[in-house]
C-alpha cells in the first residue's frame, strides 16, 4: 500500500495500539518495521530518477535533519498528550488522502512545467519545505508522501514513477535516522517489528511493481475508510 498508495501507517499503528501497545511504542515500532520496505520500494524505482540523481543529495539532507528532529520530538512528548493527539493525527493525515488529487490538479493548474529540470538544484524554499515535511515524518509519518508529491509537482516534475522514486528516496532518508533514534531509545518491541519487516520489504518491493498496474482508487478508498475508523476508535478510546 505504501508503495501504490501511501497510506501504510494508517493500518500498522492503530493494529499494534488495538494489540495493546502504548501508542508511542506503536509508532516507533511501526516506523522501525516499515523501513525495509521503504528501502525495497525505492530500490524498485531507483531507474525511474536516474534522471535526477544530482537532486538525491539535495533532497537527502532536509530529510535527514528533519527526520531525527521529529523523532526526538515524539520521544519528549508525555505518552498522554500523544494519545490526545493520536486520532487528530489520523483524521489529518486520511484528510490528506482524500484531497490528494484535487490538490495536485490544482497546482499543476497553477505551476508551469520547467524543461531541462532535471538540471537544475531545486529551489531552496522547497528544501525548507522538505525539512518541514521530514519532522512531520519522523513524528508521525502518514501522510508525508502526499505533502512530498505537492511539492514536486510545484517544482515542475510531471512523471509520477519519477516523483514516486523521488518520495521513496526522501522517505528512506527521513525514517533512517528515525529508526536510529528509536533504536537507541530502546522503546521498540522487536519480536513485533522483525515480523512486520519481513511482510514491508516484500510489500515495498512487489508494490513498486504493482504501482503501474493496480487501480489506486480502490486501494485509497479502503486507506480512507479505514483512516476514519481508526480515528473514532482512538478518540472513543483516549475519551
Amino acid at each position: 500500500m505504501n508503495a501504490i498508495a501511501g497510506g501504510g501507517t494508517l493500518l500498522t499503528f492503530p493494529a499494534l495500539v488495538a494489540l495493546g501497545v502504548p501508542p508511542i511504542v506503536a509508532n516507533a515500532t511501526s516506523t522501525v518495521a516499515l523501513w525495509p520496505g521503504g528501502v525495497a520500494s525505492f530500490w524498485g524505482y531507483r531507474k525511474a530518477i536516474r534522471s535526477i540523481r544530482p537532486w538525491w543529495l539535495h533532497w537527502a539532507i532536509p530529510s535527514l535533519l528533519g527526520g531525527v528532529t521529529g523523532a526526538l520530538l515524539l520521544l519528549n512528548t508525555p505518552e498522554r498528550n500523544f494519545s490526545f493527539l493520536v486520532p487528530w493525527l489520523i483524521w489529518s493525515a486520511t484528510a490528506l488522502f482524500l484531497v490528494q488529487k484535487p490538490l495536485l490538479r490544482w497546482i499543476v493548474g497553477h505551476s508551469e512545467a520547467r524543461d531541462g529540470i532535471e538540471g537544475v538544484a531545486p529551489p531552496g524554499r522547497y528544501l525548507v519545505y522538505q525539512f518541514g515535511v521530514a519532522v512531520y515524518g519522523g513524528y508521525f509519518g502518514a501522510g508525508a508522501g502526499i505533502l512530498m508529491l505537492a511539492a514536486f509537482e510545484m517544482m515542475g516534475l510531471r512523471n509520477i514513477h519519477t516523483m514516486n522514486g523521488l518520495k521513496n528516496w526522501c522517505g528512506m532518508n527521513l525514517n533512517a535516522v528515525a529508526v536510529l533514534v528509536f533504536v537507541f531509545s530502546g522503546i521498540i518491541l522487536w519480536p513485533i517489528a522483525l515480523t512486520m519487516a519481513v511482510g514491508a520489504i516484500i510489500g515495498g518491493w512487489l508494490g513498486s511493481r504493482m504501482a503501474q498496474r493496480v487501480d489506486q482508487k480502490w486501494v485509497r478508498r479502503a486507506i480512507v475508510v479505514i483512516g476514519i475508523g481508526s480515528g473514532i476508535g482512538m478518540f472513543i478510546k483516549g475519551a
